[in-house]
C-alpha cells in the first residue's frame, strides 16, 4: 500500500516544510555537528542524508557493523560536496579462494563515495543531495541516491529519499525507465573495480529510505536516530543477510565536539557501534590557537635618530631589527627617499605577512627621510615579488585598521633579483645548515598479506646552503621496529616495475636507508621565467640528473612548465647501488589557478617511469588556513589489461600546514596521499623542491587575497 502512495507522500514532505525553521545548527545545543553512518559518510544509520561539514573539514569514521569494518577518510573541498575513501573488511567472505595466495584472510574493499548538494535548505525548502557509493570500486557497496534533509525542530532532523542499486530494499518504480529503457535493469556483476560503472548509474529498480534525528536537550547534544532502512541485504554482500526488521534505532554520544561514539541496533539483529573524528581546517586560525605579534620597539624614536645619522647604520639596524621577526636581509639599497630590502625567511606561509611585518619593522627604525619602504621576497636565491609604499599612507590605515583599502595604495610587482645592484651586501658564511628530526611511519594497507603493515624509523632531514641558490637536500632514516616479514606478495605488472616492487623495497630498507640527496641549482632568467637543475638520489627508487623550466607571469594565474629527467632505478636497500633499468622521463604542465575558488588546476602530460605516456590531470583547493585538498588522475597510452587491477591510476591528498597546531609560526607541512592501488602506470618521479612551489609568493593574486595580514 506504501508503495502507491510514494510519490504522493514525497510531495507532502516538500510542500510541508514550510512552516519550520531553516536552522540545522542550533546553538543552543552544544556539540551539534552532523554524525556519521555505517557506510563512513554523514548519515543516519545506514541511510544517507542531506547534511554537510564546513568546507576545509576533514574526518575519519570507523565502524563495526557484522560483516563489515569499515574505515572511512572523508573531505571537503566545499560546503556543497563531501568525498571519502572506504575502506572494508567484509569478513564472511576470503580474499580469495587461493589459500597460497592470502591464507584465510577476509575479503576486502575500497571505494570512494561522493556527495553533492543540489539545493540548500531555507525557510521553504530542504537540503536536497544527489549521492553515489562505490563510484570506482569492485561494486559491492554501488548505489545511488536522492535525499532530502530538513530541520523540523531546533532538534529534530528529517531525511527522506530514493535509492538505487543497494537502497532499493522498499521498491518503487523507477521513475527514470519513463526516460530511457537503460534505466530498465542494472548489471550486478562485480569486476575488479578501478572506474565508474556509468552504465549502471540510477538503473533497475528503486526504492525509498526515511529517517529522523533527535538531539536530547541539555545532554552536550546527545542524538537518538531511527529509520527505515534503505539497505537492500540481499543484494548489497555476496552472501546474503538475514535481517529481522527494516527499523534501525541508534544513539550518538559526542565525547567532544570533534569526536563521537555512535551505537546501535539493526537488521533487527545485529548490534553496531562506531566513533568519528572530524576537524575543520579550511579558515585563517581554525583552532584559534594565538601566534606572536608583530614586534614594537619600546626605543623607535632614538633608533630613527642614530640611523638617520648614516646609510650604513640603517642597513645595520635593518639587518639586526628583521631577524626579531623571523626575516633575514638579504640586500638593501636607498635610492631617494625610498628604502628597499631584500629578505629571505622560513617562518610565514602568507607572503602578504611577511611582507607587512618586513614593512612594519622598517617603518619603526627608518628616519623620516625615507618617505616610502619597498620589500622584496628571495627563495632559494630567486626573486619573488616586491611590495612597495608609503610610509603616510601604511600608518594612516594601519590606525584605521583598515587592510583591504590599503590594498588600493600597495604597489606590487614582479621581482628579478640581481646581486650587483646593491648597496648594502651583507656576508654570509657558506655553508647554512638547516636540519630537522622526528618519527616516521612507512606503511602498507591492504594486501592478500594482511591488512596492516607498519615499518616506525627515525628519519632526519637537512639541507645544506652552499650559496643562495645551490642546495644539497638529504632524508636519511633509521629503522626502530617493523612488522614486514610476513608481506611477500610479488609483483604481477607486465610493465617495467617502477612502482609494483614496492614489497621489496620496503624489506629491504628496513635498517639504514637514503631517501633523498638531492643537489639543486636554481636560477632566473627573468621576473616570470625560473630553472632549477638538480641531480643525486630523488627519491626512495630513482636516482638521476635532470632539470625544469617555468614561466610564472606574476600578475596572471596561470604557468607553464616543463621538465625532463634522466633516472636510474635504485636498489632495494635503498643506498647507493642501482638496478637494471634506466629510462628518460619528462611532462610538459600547465598550471590554472581559479581566482575565486582558489582551485589550482593541473594538467601533465608526458612520458612516465614505466616508458608510457598520457596525461595526469590534478585539482587542488587552497585554503585560507593554507590547507591543500587535492585529487589527481592519469590516462596513458597503455590497455586496462596491461595496466591491471584499478584500471588507471588515481587518488586523493591533504598537506596542512604544521602551524595550525602550533604558537609559532611555521612554513613546514605534513600531510599523506593516498592510492588505492600501487601500480606501475602513469608514475611520475618524485624530487624535491618543484618550481611551482618555490615559486608559491610569485603571483599578485596569492598577495592579494591575504592582504589583511599585512597588520597581523
Amino acid at each position: 500500500m506504501f508503495k502507491k502512495y510514494f510519490w504522493l507522500l514525497l510531495a507532502t514532505f516538500f510542500l510541508s516544510v514550510n512552516s519550520v525553521r531553516a536552522s540545522v545548527y542550533d546553538y543552543i545545543y552544544p556539540f551539534n555537528n552532523p554524525s556519521f553512518s555505517n557506510y563512513g559518510t554523514l548519515g543516519l544509520i545506514q541511510n544517507p542524508n542531506a547534511r554537510f561539514l564546513p568546507e576545509g573539514s576533514i574526518a575519519f569514521s570507523w565502524s563495526h557493523y557484522d560483516p563489515y569494518l569499515r574505515g572511512s577518510i572523508v573531505a571537503y573541498p566545499f560546503d556543497w560536496m563531501e568525498a571519502s575513501f572506504q575502506y572494508t573488511d567484509v569478513n564472511n567472505i576470503l580474499y580469495s579462494q587461493s589459500k597460497a595466495f592470502s591464507g584465510g584472510q577476509s575479503g576486502k574493499d575500497k571505494s570512494f563515495d561522493v556527495k553533492i548538494r543540489l539545493i540548500e535548505e531555507s525557510n521553504l525548502m530542504p537540503n536536497i543531495a544527489l549521492g553515489i557509493r562505490d563510484l570506482g570500486g569492485t561494486g559491492l557497496f554501488s548505489s545511488e541516491y536522492l535525499v532530502a534533509s530538513k530541520n523540523l525542530s531546533k532538534n529534530i532532523d528529517f531525511s527522506f529519499g530514493i535509492g538505487w542499486g543497494n537502497l532499493n530494499q522498499n521498491k518503487v518504480a523507477n521513475p527514470l525507465k519513463n526516460i530511457s529503457s537503460r534505466f530498465d535493469a542494472r548489471n550486478q556483476d562485480l569486476g575488479l573495480g578501478g572506474k565508474p560503472s556509468v552504465n549502471n548509474f540510477f538503473s533497475g529498480d528503486a526504492g525509498y529510505f526515511a529517517g529522523f534525528e533527535y538531539t536530547v536537550p541539555n545532554t552536550n547534544g546527545i542524538r537518538v536516530k531511527i529509520e527505515l532502512d534503505g539497505t537492500n541485504y540481499q543484494t548489497e554482500a555476496v552472501l546474503p543477510l538475514d535481517q529481522d526488521s527494516k527499523f534501525n534505532v541508534g544513539i550518538v554520544y559526542p565525547v567532544t565536539k570533534r569526536f563521537q561514539t555512535k551505537f546501535s541496533f539493526g537488521r533487527g539483529n545485529t548490534i553496531n557501534f562506531g566513533f568519528s573524528y572530524s576537524i575543520s581546517l579550511g579558515s585563517k586560525n581554525p583552532l584559534n590557537i594565538k601566534k606572536p605579534k608583530r614586534v614594537k620597539l619600546k626605543n623607535s624614536e632614538i633608533i630613527k635618530e642614530v640611523t638617520g645619522t648614516s646609510d650604513d647604520r640603517l642597513y645595520r639596524a635593518s639587518l639586526l631589527y628583521l631577524k626579531e621577526e623571523g626575516l633575514s636581509l638579504q640586500k638593501a639599497n636607498i635610492s631617494e627617499d625610498q628604502l628597499h630590502v631584500v629578505f629571505s625567511h622560513n617562518t610565514y606561509r602568507s607572503p602578504s605577512l611577511a611582507a607587512g611585518r618586513a614593512i612594519g619593522i622598517i617603518d619603526q627604525i627608518a628616519p623620516d627621510s625615507v618617505k616610502e619602504i619597498k620589500v622584496s621576497e628571495v627563495n632559494a636565491g630567486v626573486g619573488l615579488y616586491s611590495a612597495s609604499i608609503s610610509r603616510d599612507t601604511f600608518n594612516r590605515y594601519k590606525n584605521f585598521n583598515s587592510p583591504n583599502i590599503l590594498s588600493e595604495y600597495i604597489d606590487t610587482d614582479a621581482f628579478l633579483f640581481r646581486e650587483e645592484e646593491y648597496e648594502f651586501k651583507p656576508s654570509i658564511t657558506y655553508p647554512v645548515v638547516f636540519n630537522s628530526m622526528g618519527p616516521e611511519l612507512v606503511s602498507q594497507i591492504g594486501g592478500p598479506d594482511g591488512f596492516f603493515f607498519g615499518d616506525l624509523k627515525w628519519n632526519i632531514d637537512t639541507e645544506f646552503l652552499f650559496s643562495r641558490n645551490i642546495s644539497l637536500v638529504t632524508a636519511f632514516t633509521q629503522g626502530i621496529v617493523d612488522n614486514m616479514d610476513e608481506l611477500k606478495l610479488p609483483s604481477d605488472s607486465v610493465l617495467p616495475h617502477v612502482r609494483t616492487d614496492i614489497v621489496q623495497y620496503l624489506k629491504q630498507s628496513r635498517d639504514f636507508s637514503i631517501k633523498r640527496m638531492q643537489l639543486n641549482y636554481f636560477k632566473q632568467l627573468s621576473p616570470s621565467l625560473f630553472y632549477k637543475l638538480s641531480g643525486g638520489i630523488f627519491e626512495s627508487m630513482f636516482s638521476g640528473y635532470g632539470g625544469e623550466i617555468l614561466y610564472r607571469p606574476y600578475d596572471k594565474n596561470y604557468g607553464v612548465g616543463m621538465e625532463l629527467w634522466k633516472v636510474y632505478q635504485r636498489e632495494y636497500d635503498q643506498l647507493f647501488d642501482l638496478r637494471d633499468y634506466d629510462t628518460l622521463t619528462g611532462h610538459v604542465s600547465i598550471y590554472y589557478q581559479e581566482p575565486r575558488s582558489n582551485i589550482l588546476f593541473t594538467l601533465k602530460g608526458g612520458r612516465y617511469l614505466a616508458e608510457d605516456s598520457g596525461v595526469t590531470f590534478d585539482f587542488s583547493k587552497i585554503f585560507r588556513s593554507g590547507m591543500r585538498m587535492g585529487a589527481f588522475f592519469s590516462l596513458t597510452d597503455i590497455s586496462e589489461e596491461e595496466f591491471g587491477e584499478g584500471s588507471f591510476d588515481k587518488g586523493f591528498y591533504f598537506w596542512i600546514p604544521v602551524e595550525l597546531f602550533s604558537p609559532r609560526y611555521f612554513k613546514k607541512t605534513f600531510g599523506w596521499g593516498l592510492r588505492p592501488l600501487t601500480r606501475d602506470g602513469a608514475q611520475s618521479l618524485v624530487y624535491a623542491y618543484p618550481l611551482w612551489g618555490v615559486t608559491d609568493a610569485s603571483n599578485r593574486h596569492r598577495l592579494m587575497r591575504r592582504i589583511d595580514e599585512i597588520y597581523d
